[in-house]
């Protein structure tokens, strides 16, 4: 700090603010990712992979920097490790993968995959790639629950679309 003051005086600065962000220390620990399970693929010898209902366009982080998570089946809480997984998500793209080689229950359509950990930056760093709609965030404390942002609409997503009149199409 002696250094700082030193040269604000030296070169007649003000004293700079001081500004610290929750950031991802604080806030990725209390961000739960909630996924439903869809269809599923088992390749003999290789690995079965589940597929849910989002990915890489509501948390690119495993795509880009390799990030991993831990999850659970909300829904089957207690049953223990039944198998090896991967969760896939839903866009059929390569690097489309949320957890590589979980051991998970059972996984099944229909259930509820929580993803621990996955908040922070997935909100900033999500997109509407292959059309897709970003996800609803809810706050959940001492068992009470308030959405604080809605899920995206399809008009949402076409706010920005501009239309040109029928009449201004050349035909042919």
């Amino acid at each position: 700090m002696g250094a700082l003051r030193q040269a604000e005086r030296a070169y007649g600065l003000p004293s700079p603010r001081l500004i610290v962000e929750p950031g991802r220390a604080n806030v990725s620990r209390a961000c739960v990712a909630l996924y439903t399970v869809g269809a599923s693929k088992y390749i003999p010898g290789v690995r079965r992979y589940v597929a849910v209902d989002g990915g890489m366009s509501d948390n690119i982080r495993p795509a880009l920097y390799g990030a991993r998570y831990s999850a659970l089946v909300s829904n089957k809480l207690g049953k223990g490790e039944g198998e090896r997984v991967t969760i896939a998500g839903r866009f059929c793209e390569s690097g489309d993968m949320l957890l590589r080689d979980a051991h998970l229950p059972h996984l099944e359509a229909g259930d509820l995959l929580a993803v621990a950990m996955a908040g922070a930056y997935s909100l900033p760093m999500s997109s509407n790639y292959n059309a897709s709609l970003r996800p609803a965030i809810v706050m959940v404390k001492d068992g009470s629950a308030r959405l604080i942002r809605r899920r995206e609409t399809y008009d949402d997503l076409m706010r920005c679309d501009v239309w040109p009149e029928a009449e201004s199409i050349p035909e042919g």
